[in-house]
């Protein structure tokens, strides 16, 4: 299945190449429907794993076995693994990206579409810093699952964290004002800019835990909540029924 979520522009893959090769000026700059404007600061991308949130270190010690990391970034997840001696494999649609993993030293990266690989299965599937928000909307998560599960060995693990974001919609009063458009309230529209290119606008998936839950149950996978952060933030464990 090709991903209709792509951005048109690489933006992310060329900042995160710039900064790899000694080129960094400035940080990504995000919008959202969200109505907030916001940065990705590029050199948290290159983080070590003592500067990673818990969840993040919760995860990395959890992989086992043949690794995917499937939207791998700048590729820190990876070389982490891999300098732990696992054999992990860093996966991203950018080839600056993936360009950027070659030069940080990980041996093996794929540079391509992840609802276009399907070369082998792996024994864990990792998918941190909300990679689940690649399925794009809450209507696109039963496709996703599928594909996931193409890539799971019969005994393997998908681990990913997400965030509720159901905050942003908190009043000075402590209630929740959530817009009545019939669409789930974690599905949000973003755009980047950076060096003065702006891409178009993609879909972007916030899920909270009960709504990843029961989209998983549906899809014949098991879900444990393996820890919660400080701020609706979330680690979640899903296997084969």
């Amino acid at each position: 299945m090709e991903n209709t979520n792509l951005m048109p522009k690489d933006i992310f893959g060329k900042a995160v190449l710039d900064y790899q090769l000694g080129n960094y000026t400035e940080d990504i700059i995000t919008f959202s429907s969200l109505d907030e404007e916001d940065t990705i600061p590029i050199p948290y991308l290159f983080r070590d794993y003592k500067k990673m949130p818990l969840l993040e270190q919760k995860a990395l010690q959890l992989c086992k076995g043949e690794i995917l990391d499937i939207g791998c970034g700048a590729g820190s997840h990876s070389l982490y693994l891999q300098k732990k001696g696992l054999q992990v494999t860093a996966l991203d649609y950018s080839k600056d990206a993936i360009e950027a993993c070659n030069l940080r030293g990980i041996k093996n990266t794929i540079a391509t579409d992840f609802y276009t690989y399907t070369a082998k299965k792996y024994d864990t599937l990792l998918m941190l810093m909300n990679g689940i928000g690649i399925a794009g909307k809450l209507s696109n998560i039963d496709s996703f699952f599928k594909h996931l599960k193409s890539l799971l060995k019969p005994n393997g693990q998908i681990l990913l964290d997400s965030s509720d974001i159901i905050y942003m919609f908190e009043d000075e009063s402590g209630e929740y004002w959530i817009p009545d458009n019939g669409n789930y309230y974690g599905e949000v529209t973003f755009s980047m800019e950076y060096k003065k290119e702006k891409t178009s606008e993609f879909n972007w998936l916030y899920l909270d835990y009960n709504t990843l839950q029961r989209a998983a149950i549906s899809n014949n996978l098991t879900c444990e909540l393996v820890s919660e952060g400080k701020h609706y933030d979330y680690l979640a464990k899903l296997t084969h029924k």
